[in-house]
């Protein structure tokens, strides 16, 4: 059906979000012996939120999170929505 659909898309589009976080800013952020904290603070989230995106398969990550932590970064929805499409 098409919600069974939608709803499937929808956990692949969250899955794809948070993982292009997790490999492009979180790991590279970390490997620099940056912390965590330190990224969630600097990226205007909550810590909890940092390892949800991290590490729990089903989260669903609220526009407004994506939206701080795009500005975190100085870069637009439009253009995050780009670069996880590449």
């Amino acid at each position: 059906s098409i919600t069974k659909y939608f709803f499937c898309y929808m956990i692949d589009i969250n899955e794809k979000i948070c993982s292009y976080i997790t490999k492009n800013w979180l790991v590279p952020w970390l490997k620099e012996n940056k912390s965590q904290n330190s990224f969630a603070k600097n990226h205007d989230v909550e810590e909890s939120t940092i390892r949800k995106i991290k590490s729990d398969i089903t989260y669903r990550i609220p526009v407004e999170t994506l939206y701080r932590i795009c500005k975190a970064r100085k870069i637009s929805l439009e253009q995050f929505f780009k670069l996880i499409n590449e």
